[in-house]
């Protein structure tokens, strides 16, 4: 006759967010939740007292079960364990498995097994998105890799043929792409360390106007849309890692270009209690939707089909965050998107990997 939990017992067991069962050394279920109990298609009731390999009904691709493989019943006494494994549950659908081996003091004789079952969706999500990060990278690469391919190949093949100019702005273009792609692999390395905690940061006091004028006027040389720079004079000095605030004003520009319409602004100004300063980037676009605002800052968030690599968005809060400021999206004036950020006079110790 099944044994009865005591309802405490069930109640937590049933509260874990995974599934959970329990044998005891004889390999009757003891613990068995009502997650556990939907994954493997049983009733609670029904399965505690019965044999584990009647209720933990996993195979592998093989058609072997997870008792077959693993025997936990039959390890020696330095056993404490079964690492995490893929198998099938009875509806075909991934499960990740792990279990404890339950011995009343180390080397001890063996108690019992603790089985934990959680879903194979969430991994399955990690690597669809490493695939969406390998196909973005690929195509982001590809682009400027096949222009330096091709000049280089044809300056070789016509190189005696080819007058000053022709070669110069051969050059000058895979000048261009080189940078570009530079550019792409400076952002996955900032995205690797903004995930792990390791983004190294060295601020110092930096004349703000005077980089945000460099900026403007690098990206105002490779376009034919207007950049307009709105200076006010005499700002205080921010103290900021110059080349992470250099990437996020370029980002935010080369957005407005990218993205808008008509005129990108810029402008700079204090903020009013002192603390620090205010850039804002502004076009005459159709702007960010309200309900778009807070996924535009997520990893490979595209809008429109001017392409790109998704992850510039996402740099600027992080980066931005990192020295102390905020990231604001609003509209602008004119209809388009305004962006804000905002960098403290006094910004964060320089930290390191």
């Amino acid at each position: 006759m099944p044994q009865s939990q005591p309802s405490s017992l069930q109640f937590f067991a049933d509260a874990y967010p995974d599934g959970a069962v329990g044998a005891d050394v004889t390999g009757k279920v003891t613990v068995l939740n009502a997650t556990a109990a939907r994954m493997l298609q049983v009733v609670v009731d029904d399965a505690l007292g019965r044999p584990l390999a009647d209720v933990l009904r996993l195979q592998d691709t093989n058609g072997r079960t997870w008792l077959e493989a693993n025997r936990p019943f039959e390890s020696i006494n330095i056993r404490t364990g079964v690492p995490e494994q893929s198998w099938l549950l009875p509806d075909g659908s991934e499960v990740l498995v792990t279990a404890r081996l339950v011995r009343g003091q180390p080397l001890g004789p063996l108690l019992g097994v603790g089985i934990g079952l959680r879903s194979g969706r969430g991994r399955a999500r990690l690597d669809r998105e490493r695939s969406d990060l390998v196909a973005t990278v690929a195509h982001e690469l590809r682009s400027p890799l096949t222009g330096v391919k091709g000049f280089v190949q044809a300056m070789l093949n016509r190189w005696d043929r080819l007058n000053d100019d022709q070669k110069k702005l051969m050059l000058t273009t895979v000048h261009a792409d080189s940078e570009r792609l530079s550019r792409l692999i400076a952002e996955l390395l900032d995205v690797a360390r903004l995930d792990t905690g390791r983004l190294s940061l060295y601020p110092r006091a930096c004349d703000l106007t005077l980089l945000v004028t460099r900026v403007v006027e690098s990206v105002r040389a490779g376009t034919a849309r207007p950049i307009v720079l709105v200076a006010t004079p005499d700002l205080p000095a921010v103290t900021v890692d110059p080349d992470k605030f250099t990437q996020v004003v370029t980002n935010l520009v080369e957005n407005g270009v990218r993205h808008g319409e008509g005129t990108v602004t810029v402008t700079t100004e204090a903020l009013a209690d002192g603390t620090g300063v205010r850039v804002v980037v502004e076009d005459e676009g159709s702007g960010i939707a309200p309900e778009m605002r807070r996924r535009v800052f997520t990893k490979f968030w595209r809008s429109g089909v001017r392409g790109g690599s998704g992850l510039g968005l996402y740099l600027v809060n992080g980066l931005v965050k990192a020295h102390g400021g905020v990231v604001t999206i609003a509209d602008s004036a004119d209809g388009g998107a305004r962006v804000e950020t905002t960098w403290p006079t006094e910004g964060p110790r320089p930290l390191g990997p």
